[in-house]
C-alpha cells in the first residue's frame, strides 16, 4: 500500500512556488523620464510630448525650437535641454524654469533664476559657452550665430 504523503509534498511545493512567483515579480514601472514629460505636458500650457527614443523624452513648445528630458547619461542622472534663438526672450527664460523646477524638484524662483544669470552671461566679456553651477545644478550655455541653448544636470551623486 502506497502513502498518500508521498503524493501530497510535490503537490504542494509545486503550488507554494507558483504562489511565491506571483507574488514576488515586481510591477512594471514607467521610466522616471516618462513620469517627469507627462507631468510637464499636464502643467505647462502648449507643451506636447513627441517621442521616445533611448532615453531621451523629446516635447514641443512654441517658445523653443527643441526641448528634451534625457535620464541616466554616464556623468548625469537627468538632464534638460531647451534649444531658442539667439536672441533669449524672458518668456523662454520662464518656460525653462518652470521645465526645471518639476524636473529636479527645486523651487521655480531658484530655477529661473539659475537659467537667467547662465543665459545673460554669454557675450563679449564671457564668450558663447558658460558652465556653471546654482543650487546643486549644473548649468552649461551655449550659444552660435543664429541659437542658444541651455543643458541643465544633475549629477549621479546628488
Amino acid at each position: 500500500m502506497t502513502s498518500r504523503r508521498l503524493f501530497r509534498r510535490p503537490i504542494f511545493l509545486a503550488a507554494a512556488l507558483s504562489f511565491a512567483a506571483a507574488f514576488t515579480a515586481s510591477p512594471a514601472r514607467a521610466d522616471r523620464c516618462d513620469d517627469s514629460a507627462k507631468e510637464l505636458a499636464n502643467t505647462i500650457d502648449k507643451l506636447k510630448v513627441n517621442f521616445k527614443a533611448a532615453n531621451v523624452v523629446y516635447m514641443t513648445h512654441p517658445l523653443a525650437k527643441e526641448l528634451s528630458v534625457a535620464c541616466k547619461g554616464d556623468k548625469f542622472s537627468i538632464e534638460l535641454y531647451a534649444k531658442t534663438d539667439r536672441k533669449v526672450s524672458q518668456d523662454f527664460i520662464n518656460l525653462v524654469g518652470a521645465m526645471a523646477a518639476i524636473v529636479f524638484t527645486v523651487t521655480k524662483d531658484d530655477t529661473t533664476t539659475g537659467a537667467s544669470r547662465c543665459l545673460k552671461r554669454m557675450g563679449v566679456l564671457r564668450g558663447d559657452k558658460v558652465n556653471m553651477r546654482y543650487r546643486r545644478l549644473t548649468l552649461e550655455c551655449v550659444r552660435s550665430k543664429t541659437e542658444a541653448s541651455i543643458a541643465i544636470t544633475r549629477g549621479k551623486d546628488e
